[in-house]
Parts: structure tokens; C-alpha cells; sequence
């Protein structure tokens, strides 16, 4: 589709702020060769944003890879009779009104077969559904018509998040097919949790307490704007201390609602989360890695979804460094430049 050097605009449009990563793949390593971020202050701002980057970034494609979350995006993990994937496209037309909250013609779905027989003699098999609402991708259909982009794809936030970090896995030598890991990305408005077991997705969950919330916190203790707050916050520099307790409590709720994410997965599947990874823009907060340490009782790792990618010479490395934490979804998105 896109010759020997394909080329794509990884887009992860947020609640607070907008992420552009271009990228190409030559047969390489995946190469970044533009990115542009902004903030936005409603979402009545997001074309707006949009066009302001593209006006200003002198991308080369307009071929975009964008994702979609929500309450209008549905993921369960089924089990199913054992069939060949092209009549299970089929079947789970009729039986997706026991798993989803809306009428079957109102969404768009997908299915994937996780494990083809379960190990329990039930000749059952662990499926994936995933549905959307059709007016959700409209919309996104519309706003990137209305900004001049050509949707390519569009993905679910928390996959976005799995690929990003299974590429990364890739590059050290790929994930063990029965290690489990769950990844924790904490932005503005929301939490993305994604438990893998190997590369494969087994569980994801959005919690709606996030950044926006530690922000709150700091608002009420400190006795600030939003906007006051949101800066103490990302710097608190010799307030550090006083931050940490501010948002102690906030941080001590969204530990625990992961804590019960962990319990139910490892109930369904008989196996235990091994590690923790951290990302997103509220990853580096004061006193977040020794809360959730001494929640979870793991080692919480944060990691660079950057490094999976190579730099094109001449971009600003240092500028982009230190949005790395906040990249992931992007970099996921972009990571389907392979997958044409």
C-alpha cells in the first residue's frame, strides 16, 4: 500500500492533550521521523488542535492509525465452543447481546481466538470480543475527514498499550508465552490497565481515576487554580513532600482499584500477575511507586515505550525524551506500520 518505505501518522487523540509520531519502516527498525504534541482545554477544541499540528509539523502522509476508548468501546474475554475462526465470525453475531450493553446493529465488532481449546475438557474455547458503537467511530471517522486524514486503522486504547510494550519485549528477545505482566497507563482523565499473558491481551479495564484527579487533590490542599495545581503537581520540586500527601489518598483508591483488577484476573485464569509497568503522564508522580509497591507487593517498573523505536538524526531528541513516558499509546499505534 505504501510502496518499499511505508510510512504512517500514529495519532492518540487524548482528553487533555493531543500525540502525533510519524513514522516509516524500510524493512528496519520502525523510524520516528516527525512528532508534534499540544495541549487542549475541551474537546470541542480537538480539530482545532489537530490542524495546528498538522499546519505546523510539515508531516509527510496523511495516513493515520488512531484508537478509540470509552464507555462505547466493550472488551470481554468469552468462551465459546470450539469452530474455525470463520464461523465464529458468524456465531458471535448471535450470541454478543449476552456480553454487550447495546443492540448488535448499533456496534462494530471484532473477535480473535486467544486459545483454541481450553485445558479443562469442556471443548470450549477463550475468545476475544471486542465492540464498539458505530456513532463513536463516525464521529472519529468525521473529525479525521474534517482535519484532512485518512484513517488507515483504528484501534482500542489498551491494545494500543499491549503492542507498544510487546514491541519493545521484541527487541530484548520477546516475551516468555507464559509470563504475565500488566501494564498500568495513568492519563488525564482515565487508567488503562492490560494484562498480557506472553503477547496476548487477557484482560484490560479502563478506571476513570487518573491525572486529572491527583490535580483535584493538589487543588484542594494547596488551595490553587487548575492550572496552578496541574504545574505544583508535574513539578513540585521542594513541595515534593507535601504533593505526596495531597494526592496520597487519591493514589491509595487507584491502587486499589488495580488490586482488584489483579484479583479478578487471576481468579479467572488460576495465575498471578508477575510485574507491573508504568506509564502515562501521571507514571512519575511523588510517592506513586512506593504506594503502589507496598499495594500490589511487586516490583513497579516505568518504562520508555521509546525505545523500541530508532530517532531519525536532527530531531530533538531531548524534547522528545521527555514526553517518553507518555508515548505509549502512540507508539503502539504506530507499530501497525508493520501490519499491512
Amino acid at each position: 500500500m505504501f510502496g518499499r518505505n511505508k510510512r504512517i501518522l500514529a495519532l492518540d487523540i487524548g482528553s487533555s492533550d493531543i500525540k502525533a509520531l510519524e513514522v516509516n519502516d524500510a524493512g528496519g527498525k520502525i523510524e520516528l521521523s516527525n512528532f508534534a504534541c499540544t495541549k487542549i482545554g475541551n474537546q470541542n477544541e480537538t480539530i482545532f488542535a489537530i490542524r495546528e499540528i498538522l499546519r505546523r509539523s510539515n508531516f509527510k502522509t496523511k495516513k493515520c492509525v488512531t484508537s478509540v476508548s470509552g464507555r462505547s468501546v466493550i472488551v470481554r474475554y468469552v468462551n465459546m465452543a470450539q469452530m474455525p475462526e470463520q464461523e465464529l465470525r458468524q456465531a458471535i453475531r448471535f450470541e454478543a447481546d449476552k456480553y454487550i450493553p447495546f443492540e448488535v446493529d448499533e456496534v462494530v465488532m471484532d473477535t480473535q481466538i486467544l486459545e483454541p481449546e481450553i485445558a479443562d475438557g469442556s471443548g470450549e474455547m477463550k475468545v476475544l470480543l471486542v465492540a464498539v458503537r458505530k456513532n463513536l467511530i463516525e464521529e472519529h471517522l468525521h473529525l479525521l475527514q474534517e482535519a484532512g486524514l485518512q484513517s488507515a486503522i483504528i484501534d482500542v486504547d489498551a491494545f494500543a498499550l499491549g503492542n507498544a510494550f510487546e514491541m519493545r519485549a521484541r527487541e530484548s528477545g520477546g516475551l516468555s508465552p507464559e509470563k504475565v505482566v500488566a501494564l498500568i497507563d495513568i492519563g488525564s482523565n482515565k487508567t488503562n490497565i492490560n494484562i498480557l499473558k506472553g503477547g496476548t491481551s487477557y484482560f484490560t479495564r479502563e478506571v476513570y481515576l487518573a491525572g486529572n484527579d491527583f490535580s483535584e487533590a493538589v487543588s484542594r490542599k494547596f488551595n490553587l487554580d487548575g492550572q496552578e495545581a496541574e504545574r505544583l503537581k508535574c513539578n513540585p520540586d521542594d513541595q515534593a513532600a507535601d504533593v505526596e500527601e495531597a494526592i496520597l489518598p487519591t493514589l491509595d483508591d487507584l491502587g486499589n482499584e488495580i488490586q482488584l483488577s489483579f484479583d479478578y484476573f487471576e481468579n479467572q485464569f488460576d495465575r498471578v500477575v508477575e510485574e507491573v509497568y508504568i506509564s502515562g503522564g501521571s507514571a512519575q508522580l511523588p510517592g506513586l511507586q512506593r504506594a503502589f509497591e507496598g499495594a500490589f507487593e511487586k516490583s513497579v517498573v516505568f518504562w520508555n515505550p521509546l525505545e523500541s523505536l530508532a530517532v531519525k538524526p536532527g530531531l530533538d531528541e531531548k524534547a522528545i525524551g521527555a514526553l517518553a513516558g507518555q508515548l505509549a499509546v502512540s507508539v503502539g499505534l504506530a507499530s501497525r506500520v508493520r501490519r499491512w
